[in-house]
């Protein structure tokens, strides 16, 4: 029997790559998964952040290096959606030249962000500002929940 020392970094390490290859196959498999996160060929989609405040949502999605009329936003009731194509740009001196690195995204995505209250759709307003895309989304008002006694008879 042969003595191995013990490395419990190195296991650590490894059940880490092994989680990131499972939730990189999760995400590339089919149109959507369950996290609400579309995207077309698993390639890539914007990171998004949402932040409420008593009256509104207000929606950020990361979205550089894409013109406004690349984007295409629809806003429903329950959910956002973002689509788009990241083109890369070709220049005449780039047909001879070769990347030796490239971590840029490309190509088309989409993002499909579910919502946790309903908005009104007719009153979003949104801003694109050096690749942030700002979204926001005034809620529904709630009618105010009335509380009700109730008298009970004895039969």
């Amino acid at each position: 029997m042969t003595l191995s020392r013990w490395q419990p970094f190195q296991e650590l390490s490894t059940i880490r790559k092994q989680m990131d290859r499972l939730f990189e196959d999760m995400l590339s498999v089919g149109d959507h998964d369950w996290l609400g996160l579309h995207s077309m060929g698993g390639m890539w989609a914007p990171a998004v952040e949402i932040k409420e405040t008593d009256k509104k949502l207000i929606l950020k999605a990361e979205i550089p290096g894409i013109d406004a009329k690349d984007l295409e936003v629809e806003v429903r009731e329950d959910r956002v959606t973002i689509s788009g194509e990241h083109k890369e740009e070709e220049t005449t001196e780039d047909k001879d030249k070769n990347y030796f690195r490239s971590e840029f995204h490309y190509g088309k995505f989409e993002r499909v962000v579910p919502l946790p209250m309903p908005i009104k759709t007719d009153q979003i307003t949104s801003e694109f500002k050096q690749g942030i895309l700002t979204l926001t989304l005034p809620k529904v008002e709630e009618a105010p929940k009335k509380v009700v006694k109730v008298k009970l008879e004895d039969n």
